[in-house]
Order: structure tokens, then C-alpha cells, then sequence
């Protein structure tokens, strides 16, 4: 056998990581045995995106506001956005920031009505997860917590409410069955939810088609909430997290990949954090018992229930029973029931963080205001003047 990372690692000048805890989990697990004889060798370069693209082009509305009050040099040289702080707490401004965002949000809600089918209430929280499909990355966490809500709904338990739509889109690799499946639960919920009069517009769900760039030039202006829910040492970096953030989105997300440094830029104030950290995670493993966190948590046990007794998959019998099994699995190398509870409590306060529209926009401006160090200028002068020395 040839083992290319370890003949890639032999033969570099530099290896790095794409956020600080990518780099520290390489260099503490994986690698550890290279990176004890070459410790020089590894290094952390957190990814970026570029603010040309993802706020210049995409953002218009707010790219014109922002040039209005801090002048247009920071199309350029991004780091000058955080000048955008001193309006934080700025009344007028922030009035035209939240009008901004409004037309995005129409904007969003457009090309849902035209890829979906489905009505967007642009007054309500825009909850949004865009990414790969792929189990680690949690898209079937996000959909237990629409079912939580639905179930809710149902029940009659919306005392101090907050209007949502929650919006999944991504691509599955061509062989990946489960993933496939999370998209076909998802679609099955979507219907469930978006037709029943009972409902209305407490909740709408939707599974957008062919995700790509074009879409998320859209997407990405239109958020409220940017949903970065990975089970924690496994998402690399992630960079659809900064371009959110950027747009003046804010976050909830566990304490992995670049969360960590987004967290770091805006504070725990300005994010929602969640679920186990990496460290924590490992030890979980060894004790996780999925079924018992089933039977301790009335809202989980309602939303296994609605899963397993075919409540959304009446004319489908059985099509969700490997989902299923994989979540009550105690070897879910994901955990996804172990966050759950967690989750559910960060998104209660995201729902009550809404209310307050002048508190909620204040945390907008502040995420695009702390954005600066997520561009790719500033990781390409890294590896520069780090690494290539050109």
C-alpha cells in the first residue's frame, strides 16, 4: 500500500490545517507521530471567502449601505468593515439595515415560491442550512428539531411563538443511500407541514432543489439564522459559516471547525452555541446510549414516535427505517440524539433573541462588523507570507 497523506506529510515543506482545531486535532490524533518529528512543518490557515464575491456582488442593498457610512475601501481591504461597529447601537441605521435585509429576504422567498412551491413569510425567522449532505454535517438534527416544532404546533403549545422557515438544500454524492434518504425525509416533512391548515404560517419547511452558487448568492443575503450544527471534530472549517456571517447572519452551531473562530470574533452574545465539544464527543462514544436519552426526553420521545409509527411516511411503508436505526444506534458515530436536547434549548433562545427586532439586528450588524478576519485575502497573505514567501 501507498499511503498518500503520509507521503504527501513526508514530502512537504508545510502542512496546515484549515482551522485552529482542524490543525490541533491533526496534529494531536492523526498526524501526531509526524507532527512529533517535524513539528515545524504544521501550521493553521483558517479558511476565507472573498467579500468581492459574497458581499459585493451578492448583497447589494447592504454592500451600498455599508459604503454609505464607512466608504468603499473595504470592498479591497476587508478588514476595514469593522468599522461598521460604531453603528451597532446606531437606531437610524439600523432601521435601514433591517429594510435591507427585508428586500433579501423577498428576494429569498421568490426563488422558494419558484423552486418549491412554497410561501415564505418574509416577517418571519429565515432558518436556513445549506451545505453537502452528508450525516456529520447533521441535516437530520435540523429536521428533528422542524418535527419538535411541528409536534409543538399540533399540540397547541405556541405560547410566545416565533414565526419560522426553515430552509435545507445541498447535494448528496451519487452512491450515499442514507443521505438520500435525509433528503427524502426532509421533502416528506416539508409536505406534511406546508399543508396542513393547522399550521399556517407558525412553520413552514422546505427542501430546496439543484443547490448551487447562483442560489446561494440568493440564500445567503436572505438568512437570519445560518445553521452550522456539525457534530464537533469533524467539520474541517467550513466556509458557508463566514459567508452568512458576513451577510450579517447570525449563527447557531456547535464548537467546531471555524464556528470556533467565529465565536471568538463576535463573542457568545453574537452566536448561539450548542451540543458537545470535540473532547467531549470522544467520550461520549464510549457511554452513549441513544435509547435512554429517547426515554428521558418527552420531546424527543414524541419526535421518535411521529418517525417511527409512519406518521410521515404513511403511503411509504418502512422507507425511513434505516434512518431511524441509525439514530437509535449506540455506535452513531454522529450522536445525533446526544445534541438534541441541546439544540432545542439554543433554538428557544434564538426564538426568543428574535422577538426583539432591535436587539436581533444590532447582533446582525455586529456579526458583518466582526467578519473581517473570514476573507480569503487574509488567509492567501498567511500562506504567503508564512508558507510560499513570494
Amino acid at each position: 500500500q501507498v499511503r498518500v497523506a503520509c507521503l504527501a506529510i513526508l514530502c512537504s515543506v508545510s502542512v496546515n490545517g484549515v482551522a485552529a482545531l482542524h490543525a490541533r486535532l491533526l496534529t494531536a490524533g492523526l498526524f501526531k507521530d509526524f507532527y512529533e518529528l517535524w513539528p515545524e512543518k504544521f501550521n493553521n490557515k483558517t479558511n476565507g471567502v472573498t467579500p468581492r464575491r459574497w458581499v459585493a456582488h451578492a448583497n447589494h442593498g447592504m454592500s451600498a449601505l455599508i459604503s454609505e457610512k464607512i466608504g468603499p475601501d473595504w470592498i479591497h481591504d476587508y478588514g476595514n468593515i469593522s468599522r461598521l461597529q460604531e453603528f451597532v447601537t446606531d437606531k437610524v441605521f439600523a432601521a435601514r439595515w433591517r429594510a435591507v435585509k427585508q428586500e433579501n429576504k423577498g428576494r429569498l422567498a421568490e426563488l422558494v415560491k419558484a423552486s418549491c412551491n412554497v410561501d415564505f413569510d418574509t416577517s418571519a425567522l429565515f432558518d436556513v442550512q445549506v451545505k453537502r449532505i452528508h450525516e456529520y454535517k447533521r441535516q437530520l438534527l435540523n429536521i428533528l428539531h422542524v418535527i419538535h416544532l411541528y409536534d409543538r404546533i399540533k399540540r397547541g403549545d405556541t405560547e410566545h411563538w416565533t414565526n419560522r422557515c426553515v430552509l435545507i438544500g445541498g447535494k448528496a454524492a451519487p452512491g450515499y443511500v442514507l443521505a438520500k434518504n435525509i433528503i427524502k425525509l426532509a421533502n416528506n416533512v416539508a409536505d406534511m407541514i406546508n399543508n396542513d391548515p393547522e399550521v399556517a404560517n407558525l412553520l413552514k419547511f422546505a427542501f430546496i432543489p439543484n443547490y448551487g452558487v447562483s442560489k446561494m448568492e440568493v440564500i445567503c443575503p436572505g438568512t437570519d439564522l445560518s445553521e452550522q450544527i456539525s457534530t464537533a471534530g469533524k467539520e474541517a472549517s467550513g466556509t458557508g459559516n463566514m459567508k452568512f456571517m458576513m451577510n450579517g447572519a447570525v449563527t447557531i452551531g456547535t464548537y467546531d471547525g471555524a464556528n470556533i473562530e467565529i465565536l471568538d470574533a463576535v463573542g457568545e452574545s453574537g452566536f448561539f452555541l450548542f451540543g458537545l465539544k470535540a473532547e467531549e464527543v470522544i467520550a461520549e462514544r464510549a457511554v452513549y446510549d441513544p435509547r435512554h436519552l429517547v426515554e428521558h426526553d418527552e420531546d424527543l420521545k414524541r419526535v421518535m414516535h411521529l418517525l417511527q409509527c409512519g406518521h410521515f411516511n404513511p403511503f411509504e411503508v418502512g422507507i425511513f427505517d434505516e434512518l431511524i436505526d441509525s439514530l437509535l444506534n449506540p455506535q452513531d458515530p454522529w450522536l445525533t440524539l446526544a445534541d438534541f436536547r441541546s439544540y432545542v434549548d439554543a433554538q428557544e433562545r434564538v426564538s426568543h433573541a428574535y422577538q426583539d427586532q432591535d436587539a436581533w439586528t444590532a447582533m446582525s450588524i455586529h456579526n458583518t462588523a466582526s467578519s473581517g478576519f473570514f476573507s480569503t485575502d487574509r488567509t492567501i497573505q498567511e500562506y504567503n507570507d508564512d508558507i510560499w514567501k513570494l
